[in-house]
């Protein structure tokens, strides 16, 4: 249960840190094509890798419960 805390609150922390540094980039002087295209081709890769890194880190969780429970 620790292991599985740990990846939940890792991959919040990194979403934390990606939607609270968005105003900051947001507030920069910038064409305002180049705010958007940083939201769309920036921010969606990136909460798309935190989400399947913590789908791959609870999987792996899962395996080795299951392993421990079997034996």
């Amino acid at each position: 249960m620790r292991s599985q805390l740990r990846a939940a609150l890792t991959a919040l922390g990194a979403l934390a840190l990606l939607v609270g540094s968005l105003p900051l980039v947001l507030a920069l002087p910038a064409p305002e094509a180049l705010v958007w295209l940083a939201l769309g081709v920036g921010v969606h890769p990136v909460v798309w890798a935190i989400a399947h890194g913590y789908v791959r880190r609870a999987e792996r969780n899962e395996r080795d419960f299951t392993g421990l429970v079997e034996r």
